[in-house]
């Protein structure tokens, strides 16, 4: 009887935590399709939770009339989708190279990279900008391609500065030590390189790996929001997260703000649902073998 109150007290804790978690998203979510007069008239009650009331999809009619929101989400898409699978390649390399290979310094260098992970983006903000418009640029003129420079304004100023990240390359560092060595000493006598190593035997054991750094690298890439606005001038390179400044100049709608927000959110959601299993797998198994 006892441990069956403490098994039914855990389930409830877990329940109440995930309420807890859950309820700003489904007010967003049922707000989204409320006029503003009745999300403040139902502030004061859980009417704020229910879709109850003048439910209709006017927020988020007015969402593609007020911004460009198709491109905005189109761009973010973009630029998450290169940034992730650009991650994964550069960053698994890095970590094969550091955990498998033996070569002199390699301690010393994943000790520098981990020691990047303490320095917050902002202390090097404004002189990476300086650095990104200095980079070679090839531009299409009419019909000649023309070497300029400075990366301001583009999709490259977006994609290409986050896709080696420290926390990638310890984080697959970590799960290919839990991979025997004794595989790689077998293929190396059967003839294969470290490429064919890399390639055909650690990388399909990762796919747990895989799904937790594609998760952990398309988050950052899609919530970008102070890197846009510092390096991207032209509304049609903006991502979706720079939209929601369009919705608090002039008239505040905050119906829309939420259709927006839902709209930019999903995306998030979705992905997590995907790699669930995969990514709480790669996590219990670099805690137990890191």
């Amino acid at each position: 009887m006892t441990s069956f109150l403490k098994h039914l007290g855990g389930h409830a804790g877990r329940v109440v935590l995930a309420l807890v978690f859950a309820l700003p998203l489904v007010f967003m979510l049922v707000s989204s399709f409320k006029p503003d007069d009745q999300i403040f008239g139902d502030l004061g009650s859980w009417r704020a939770f229910l879709p109850v009331g003048a439910l209709s999809l006017d927020n988020y009619t007015g969402v593609f009339e007020r911004v460009p929101a198709a491109r905005f989400l189109l761009n973010s898409v973009l630029i998450s989708s290169i940034t992730v699978v650009l991650g994964i390649l550069v960053n698994s390399m890095a970590a094969f190279a550091l955990s498998r290979m033996r070569w002199p310094g390699r301690k010393l260098v994943l000790t520098a990279v981990i020691a990047t992970l303490i320095v917050p983006f902002e202390t090097f903000a404004l002189p990476l900008v300086w650095w990104v418009n200095q980079l070679p640029l090839l531009r299409v003129n009419g019909f000649h391609l023309e070497w300029t420079t400075g990366w301001m304004d583009t999709y490259q100023v977006q994609i290409l500065p986050f896709v080696a990240n420290a926390f990638s390359v310890f984080f697959f560092h970590q799960y290919f030590q839990s991979i025997p060595k004794e595989i790689d000493e077998a293929a190396i006598v059967d003839g294969a390189g470290w490429f064919t190593i890399y390639r055909r035997i650690v990388m399909p054991l990762s796919g747990p790996a895989v799904a937790t750094v594609a998760i952990l690298t398309f988050l950052p890439a899609w919530n970008s929001y102070l890197w846009p606005l510092m390096v991207v001038q032209s509304e049609e390179l903006r991502p979706v997260m720079v939209g929601i400044s369009y919705f608090f100049q002039l008239n505040v709608g905050w119906g829309q703000i939420m259709a927006y927000s839902s709209l930019i959110t999903v995306p998030i959601l979705a992905l997590f649902v995907a790699f669930q299993r995969s990514f709480v797998n790669s996590i219990a198994s670099t805690g137990v073998k890191g």
